[in-house]
């Protein structure tokens, strides 16, 4: 799963493009994580870089574990559910579901994918000529639009920036569509059915 890389940046976060890649992304709605929220969680990585610092070798590996440990408490605040979730609405979810699978095949390989109430896990790899970027873009502003719709609703829907990981290997991709497709039951949803588990075989292949 590796080729040649750019690096983009679409605000905050820098965004690592790849041709052939697979990519883990998660991209969340407007409001889901409020400024206390995201407030409390920089300053509690803080004051865990004190005791880090003196049990990991080189600030290269605090930094690393710093950043999966804020990745892994935003998931479960988010997984809480406790402000926006406006996909729990079954018409709104179902908007995400139809555009994640509009294209697949056509200009993306769509791997397992999960609409939580108020954020989307999803395993992509773009074909040829097509770009995650365009891709994140065309998911965002469509659904914005339609589920502000049928909620009957007006504002942002979603946050500004997403989160992508490229998938180093086969190992890896495994990992990622377990995470994915086990969210609902990680998070106390019984029987939710926004979840689906794409083509994980073309991933690999496309990988």
């Amino acid at each position: 799963m590796d080729g040649d890389a750019t690096i983009r940046s679409r605000g905050r976060l820098p965004h690592i493009e790849r041709d052939r890649a697979v990519y883990f992304v998660t991209f969340r709605l407007s409001g889901s994580l409020p400024a206390s929220t995201l407030s409390r969680l920089g300053q509690e990585a803080e004051e865990t870089k004190v005791t880090l610092r003196n049990n990991l070798t080189g600030r290269g590996g605090a930094v690393t574990w710093l950043t999966r440990e804020r990745r892994r408490r935003i998931e479960q605040a988010l997984d809480a559910g406790i402000d926006s979730c406006w996909l729990r609405h079954p018409e709104a979810a179902q908007v995400l579901a139809q555009a994640l699978k509009q294209f697949a095949g056509r200009r993306y390989v769509l791997g397992p994918w999960c609409v939580m109430p108020n954020h989307v896990h999803v395993l992509v790899s773009p074909l040829q000529g097509h770009f995650l970027a365009t891709i994140l873009h065309s998911w965002k502003s469509f659904t914005a639009q339609r589920a502000n719709r049928v909620l009957g609703r007006k504002g942002p829907f979603w946050q500004r920036e997403y989160y992508d990981h490229v998938v180093r290997n086969a190992r890896e991709l495994e990992r990622c569509a377990e995470y994915i497709l086990s969210n609902p039951e990680r998070a106390g949803l019984a029987d939710w059915p926004w979840v689906g588990p794409g083509d994980l075989g073309g991933l690999v292949r496309e990988g």
